[in-house]
């Protein structure tokens, strides 16, 4: 009886949200607002730093993905953004081919949006 009272209270596994982008000052402040309000954030800038998060720790839950030719001609990145619900940071005045992605913020993107569609993304994903 004892024990099926802790497996019942045992916390739910924090989500893990992966912020990729070449942009470091979007990078660590969408991972920075995402920590704050408890959601477990990783901030990197390449598709290998994404693969080794994955091997260690697994696929995150969803993706912030800033919408560069160099993130998103990678097959990494590419593949991960057909099975990760993600929210792609997309340039006006870049021409980059975007892959269909749930959400697409245009610059100048709040951060605090992009931490609110994560959360939809996230709510989404509990339901």
């Amino acid at each position: 009886m004892v024990w099926q009272n802790v497996l019942l209270c045992r916390p739910k596994p924090m989500s893990v949200v992966f912020v990729i982008a070449t942009d470091w000052t979007m990078r660590t402040a969408v991972r920075a607002e995402l920590r704050e309000i408890g959601i477990g954030a990783l901030g990197m800038d390449s598709a290998d730093d994404a693969r080794r998060a994955i091997a260690t720790g697994g696929p995150p839950n969803v993706m912030v993905v800033e919408a560069t030719a160099d993130l998103l001609s990678n097959p990494r990145i590419k593949d991960l953004v057909q099975h990760v619900p993600t929210v792609l940071i997309a340039s006006r005045t870049l021409k980059v081919s975007l892959p269909e992605a749930p959400i697409i913020l245009y610059r100048p993107a709040l951060i605090a949006e992009i931490v609110a569609r994560v959360s939809e993304l996230l709510a989404r994903d509990h339901d």
